[in-house]
């Protein structure tokens, strides 16, 4: 273990930021030590060290007690973007040795990440072996708020990215999904070939969840056609395609959901993709459901020659759906 006599230096340090901020989470000098397999002693040391550095208190110290002050509180900010932006930099500079290793951090909503995105990860780490990538599946929401906030390099999405992300995120399209009305065998539309827009309201429903881009896009249509979801029988709210599927398929429910998710369905004939037919018009029209596909990424955050590599293979093959 490192002795306090490490950590009597001038100036601010990147180990006594990361002490620092050890002891900001647990709040306890002892369990920050234990963390770092470093003596309690360094860890006070390092402490003390940058509030007499700076001339500021740091923490409260009450008895066995610790709160961090308005000047911790700063510092801690400070601090883990200091920390981030390092580990962005070693990160660029372990990849100039020709992508041979390396993490590529990938966040994806749901439909995109089961069933077009094995493949294109698949195709680049045959590519590149020695890179690891880490792909959390998510939301549109929760997508667009992990990529804002550096969690993901490269974000892909099916929704629309809020207002308040909009100048934060670039955002570019790569292709589009329809979506789908489908009912199951024991639905009474089942034995249709098509049904009339204002039909929609006499049936019961299974939604997703909000924040879902499927749902971002099934309201969008719904308005775009004059039919507002409060019309609508939602009986059921759910937070993935899959039990949407599950649920339309056993019940006597409707459901609006991806047609990448649903091909083997529709094939088999358990599912049944609805024709909405809007009769208001002097001609019948057929009304569809086209949504983008998203590719989102910080436009200000370091991107690793990593990411920059993933993101031109997805440009050169596209996403044909």
């Amino acid at each position: 273990m490192r002795e306090v006599s490490d950590f009597i230096m001038a100036g601010m340090t990147l180990e006594q930021l990361r002490i620092f901020l050890a002891v900001a989470e647990h709040l306890h000098f002892t369990r920050a030590a234990e963390g770092l397999y470093i003596t309690q002693p360094a860890v006070s040391a390092a402490i003390h060290s940058l509030e007499t550095e700076y001339r500021v208190k740091l923490f409260h110290r009450i008895g066995r007690h610790v709160e961090i002050t308005e000047a911790g509180e700063l510092l801690q900010i400070e601090a883990q973007k200091i920390l981030e932006q390092v580990g962005l930099t070693e990160r660029g500079l372990r990849e100039l040795n020709n992508l041979q290793r390396g993490e590529l951090k990938l966040g994806s909503s749901l439909t995109i990440g089961n069933y077009w995105l094995p493949e294109k990860i698949s195709q680049f780490q045959r590519q590149y072996s020695g890179i690891m990538v880490n792909c959390t599946l998510a939301n549109t929401e929760e997508i667009c708020l992990g990529t804002a906030n550096g969690q993901f390099d490269l974000g892909l999405i099916e929704g629309e990215v809020k207002p308040s992300l909009q100048k934060l995120l670039n955002q570019e399209e790569i292709g589009s999904d329809r979506l789908l009305i489908v009912v199951g065998q024991s639905h009474p539309w089942f034995a249709r070939e098509q049904v009339d827009l204002a039909e929609l309201k006499n049936t019961d429903w299974v939604m997703r969840e909000p924040g879902s881009g499927t749902q971002q896009r099934l309201e969008e249509a719904l308005q775009n056609w004059g039919i507002n979801l409060n019309e609508l029988k939602v009986i059921l709210v759910l937070n993935t395609g899959e039990m949407v599927k599950s649920v339309v398929e056993e019940g006597h429910v409707a459901a609006g959901i991806s047609e990448l998710m649903v091909k083997k369905e529709l094939k088999l004939g358990l599912l049944k993709a609805i024709r909405i037919i809007d009769y208001r018009q002097d001609f019948d029209q057929e009304l569809e459901l086209i949504r983008p596909f998203l590719k989102i990424k910080h436009c200000q955050r370091f991107q690793t020659q990593i990411s920059q590599t993933f993101e031109k293979m997805l440009l050169l093959n596209d996403i044909n759906i």
